[in-house]
């Protein structure tokens, strides 16, 4: 009789034993997950008399950003995307007329992108330049802009130097001190011929969680700092968020 009781109690805590396992494994997997989507907050703070000093001796720079899958993805219609899952609403959608033909497109603004946007624009020059077709990157760009005039300056596919499987772009074009400006982009054949003028960032299609652009502003809020971006960024290839 008390053998079976042994038995059976070690049986019953066996079968607690790994029940507590399961739900500990669940618990920590639940909170990994909370920690890794929270929202990232970036607190501007007044500048030091010495911050402002250095400011006024260094040249104000310029920040090149891309579009499709930086700041934000689109599909156009009649075309089945399976990044963007069925229901999810665009943000904003634009028609547009391409080889004579009405095309709609549905623009999805990746997270944080507008607080992105009134941040680095207190801090830089910004520049859109896009691979995408001056018709539909214009269109775009105003809808980001919201008449802020913080996107003045663009550069579309005709700026763009055609490659076997996509676009390069080229920085000295819009502005010869390359000490001075620096692109951030998803595609790294973007700025093949300028690699130490560029911060990568990974692609974003649909994840609402992305918190890439929040963690790009320390990196940016140091960056206008320096004399020359390169002597930071060449050592920093693989800051993608």
């Amino acid at each position: 009789m008390w053998k079976q009781l042994e038995m059976g109690l070690r049986a019953f805590w066996l079968i607690a034993s790994r029940i507590w396992g399961c739900l500990c494994f669940t618990l920590r997997k639940q909170t990994r997950s909370i920690i890794q989507h929270q929202s990232v907050k970036y607190d501007l703070f007044p500048l030091s008399p010495l911050s402002r000093h250095r400011l006024s001796i260094v040249k104000r720079k310029i920040l090149v950003l891309d579009l499709d899958e930086t700041l934000i993805h689109s599909h156009h219609d009649g075309v089945v995307r399976q990044t963007v899952r069925p229901g999810v609403p665009p943000d904003f959608s634009l028609k547009v007329i391409i080889d004579r033909h009405p095309v709609r497109f549905f623009v999805h603004k990746r997270p944080h992108v507008d607080f992105f946007l009134d941040i680095v624009s207190q801090w830089y020059e910004l520049v859109i330049y896009t691979a995408s077709m001056e018709i539909y990157g214009a269109a775009v760009a105003d809808k980001l802009d919201a008449g802020r005039g913080i996107l003045k300056r663009r550069f579309y596919r005709q700026h763009c130097t055609p490659l076997f499987c996509g676009y390069t772009k080229d920085l000295s074009s819009i502005c010869e001190d390359l000490s001075s400006i620096f692109i951030v982009d998803n595609s790294p054949g973007a700025y093949k011929t300028y690699p130490f003028n560029a911060i990568p960032i990974k692609s974003w299609f649909s994840d609402p969680t992305d918190v890439a652009l929040l963690n790009l502003l320390p990196v940016l809020d140091a960056l206008r700092f320096t004399s020359d971006v390169r002597s930071i960024l060449a050592r920093n290839l693989h800051l993608a968020g």
